[in-house]
């Protein structure tokens, strides 16, 4: 089993893709579109894409042959193609020319797999993992090197899973999932009761972690298996790099975690959730649908749908932006409150 490098993709017109996209475009068609850039760094054969009349400046600067634009916007120097989302265009355009090589199907030698074990057709288990009894793999999913899947795990078809990945007993994994390098799924969670004495007695762990299918989980995640229930992350949730999902936790379809943030034990999370970096939220609270979490916030309590908060504690957005923006005059008002203050204190002690 041998990983090669990424291949450059193959050349093709301006004209192919646009067709690829359904999307209109003006100027020479045949241009050949060799390469993918941004507006800065473009060189003739790459494509484009601008998504706003901010970066028209960019646009009229840039050395790539061609470019997706918004349908409303209009350029001649170049050959376009229209969309009615430039940014999302540009991405599939990336998908359809951009194919990194990937494992080819097979079990490297030093790998160890159970023979109770079950591997669909077509997968591929790289080098060093290890594959515990009764684990279930479906097909086309590819497994790299130095892998640890422990005994009774579940895994779907299309899957992809990094190196240094760790899958602990009790999980069970959809179709179409990426997980990225030192990630751990199904840790015990983190729960234990104080004794007479002081000392703490660990609660046994010993439910489920259960992830959904299209999920994609970051580097160096940590998911924690439910004490008794189960840990769930619904279809087509995305988990930035150093996420931490406490036992018990309910993350709802489409929700959206960046970076460095902490979500205590049992808390429920709704659909289309965006929280932003390094927040942190209290166990047993519930979190509506279509809820926006600013960076850094603390959640403390409940939080009804369609709102976006900010703040610790957290509270409305545009509250927050108000009290951050009156911290910059507190200072000047503490001084002229003293100076009042000692104005004050001379006329009482005149009046005496």
């Amino acid at each position: 089993m041998k990983k090669q490098l990424d291949k450059p993709f193959p050349p093709f017109t301006a004209e192919k893709i646009a067709k690829y996209l359904n999307c209109p475009f003006e100027g020479n068609g045949k241009t050949i579109i060799k390469g993918v850039s941004s507006l800065e760094k473009a060189k003739k054969g790459d494509l484009v894409f601008s998504t706003q009349r901010k970066f028209r400046k960019s646009l009229e600067n840039t050395r790539a042959s061609a470019a997706i634009i918004p349908t409303s916007e209009t350029f001649s120097r170049i050959p376009v193609i229209k969309s009615e989302n430039p940014h999302l265009s540009f991405i599939k355009v990336i998908e359809l020319l951009h194919h990194p090589e990937l494992p080819k199907p097979g079990i490297h030698p030093t790998a160890s797999v159970s023979p109770s074990a079950k591997i669909g057709s077509h997968v591929s288990i790289g080098a060093f993992s290890c594959i515990g009894d009764y684990v279930e793999i479906g097909s086309r999913t590819i497994i790299f090197p130095l892998v640890t899947i422990y005994p009774g795990v579940t895994i779907g078809q299309d899957c992809i899973i990094h190196s240094h990945v760790s899958i602990r007993s009790s999980t069970e994994i959809g179709k179409g999932v990426v997980i990225h390098n030192g990630v751990t799924l199904g840790s015990d969670g983190f729960g234990y009761v104080k004794e007479k004495d002081g000392s703490y007695m660990k609660i046994p762990q010993i439910g489920k972690v259960i992830i959904k299918d299209n999920v994609e989980i970051g580097a160096n995640t940590a998911v924690d298996k439910a004490a008794l229930d189960s840990t769930v992350i619904h279809r087509g949730v995305k988990i930035d790099n150093l996420v931490q999902i406490g036992h018990n936790v309910k993350i709802g379809k489409n929700s959206i975690i960046a970076g460095q943030t902490g979500i205590s034990g049992s808390v429920n999370v709704g659909k289309n959730v965006i929280m932003g970096g390094q927040v942190g939220i209290a166990d047993h609270i519930e979190i509506g649908d279509n809820v926006i979490i600013a960076a850094k916030s603390g959640v403390s309590g409940n939080i009804p749908p369609d709102v976006i908060i900010a703040g610790y504690p957290h509270q409305d957005i545009m509250t927050w932006k108000k009290i951050w923006a009156s911290l910059s005059q507190l200072r000047p008002l503490i001084k002229e409150v003293k100076r009042l203050k000692k104005r004050l204190e001379k006329i009482e002690n005149k009046e005496k």
